[in-house]
């Protein structure tokens, strides 16, 4: 019993993951900019560390792994929608 709630307190903090994502995507523009990646690379390097603690049967490190790589994904993913929409609105001509 003590597994399932292990299991589910490390679901519960995966699933904070993406609201932090989108919070540090606003208030980190300049960075994700210059980082994009390295962001990237952390992503890739999260996948293979949770691969790795599957393999292993470590739940914490798994979910570690898991909770950067939503973290980082769903910056890199919210800064792009961001800029996609800035580019849009100047491309639209004013209107006179």
């Amino acid at each position: 019993m003590q597994e399932v709630y292990r299991i589910l307190i490390g679901i519960g903090v995966l699933a904070l993951g993406f609201p932090i994502g989108i919070l540090l995507a606003k208030f980190t523009k300049d960075e994700l900019k210059k980082g994009q990646p390295w962001f990237k690379l952390i992503i890739i390097l999260s996948f293979v560390g949770a691969v790795i603690s599957l393999i292993f049967e470590n739940d914490g490190f798994f979910f570690s792994c898991l909770f950067f790589a939503a973290v980082t994904s769903v910056s890199l993913k919210s800064f792009d929608k961001v800029k996609t929409s800035k580019r849009k609105n100047k491309l639209k001509k004013p209107k006179q």
